[in-house]
């Protein structure tokens, strides 16, 4: 699944009248980048969810068919609920019981998806995700293991702890700081247990990683060195540019 109903604030004045999805990098539209991202591992059954501009996306998409890829629409155009929420609308388009991926359209990176799954496999995870060494505000908190145990805001300096220290390997008292990469890999047990915990409506995939940290493995897999770029700004069309050709 590709995250892509967005408002698109930051990325003014250009979904003003687009959406995000289809901003361009190199003559390539963002949603186009990462269903070829895809492609490279062999993943072409692909959800796209919509709500600004929803139109216009999927006109893209029926024009383009598909970029060669299955493409199916998640509507969430009455109402936007984020990744979390977003994801949980579109359970009924996955397959039952088959592990998924999910990105940002956003996002545009090389991480080795190939790579990612044999670290889940290895970890027998829940849910493995992407992370860096990169410098940001809002930082992911891991144990010498790689597992999840916690959040922080380096602006605020509000936590949000799910593993205390004491129960992390070995009792170290270190936490590891890592910045979130927006490509994950979830068993198909996630919906259940969403649905377990009373997840509805709007809600955040970050909220749902540390309710579940606790009690089931949720790790981070560094790539730190891959290219990775958040297209978020349209100054950052430039960067994107210069890294993905």
């Amino acid at each position: 699944m590709i995250f892509s109903a967005g408002l698109g604030t930051r990325f003014k004045p250009w979904t003003d009248k687009h959406p995000k999805p289809l901003a361009l990098v190199n003559g390539k539209t963002l949603l186009q980048r990462n269903i070829e991202y895809l492609q490279q591992y062999g993943i072409k059954d692909v959800i796209v969810n919509v709500h600004h501009f929803a139109e216009q996306v999927e006109d893209a998409i029926v024009e383009n068919d598909g970029w060669s890829s299955d493409l199916l629409v998640s509507d969430e155009r009455d109402e936007l609920l984020d990744t979390g929420g977003g994801l949980l609308k579109a359970k009924d388009l996955f397959n039952p019981g088959e592990r998924f991926i999910t990105c940002n359209v956003d996002i545009l990176t090389n991480l080795d998806i190939s790579k990612l799954l044999a670290f889940h496999e290895k970890n027998k995870a829940l849910i493995s995700f992407g992370v860096t060494d990169r410098k940001t505000s809002r930082y992911l908190l891991f144990d010498e293991s790689s597992r999840l145990c916690g959040w922080r805001n380096t602006k605020t300096g509000e936590e949000k702890i799910s593993i205390p220290l004491s129960l992390t390997v070995e009792g170290l008292g270190v936490r590891f700081e890592k910045a979130y990469s927006c490509v994950v890999v979830f068993e198909y047990d996630i919906f259940r247990l969403m649905e377990e915990n009373n997840f509805t409506g709007k809600f955040s995939l970050i909220d749902v990683y540390l309710k579940l940290a606790a009690e089931h493995r949720i790790m981070g897999y560094d790539h730190t060195g891959d290219k990775w770029v958040d297209v978020g700004k349209p100054e950052s069309v430039a960067v994107a540019e210069s890294l993905f050709l």
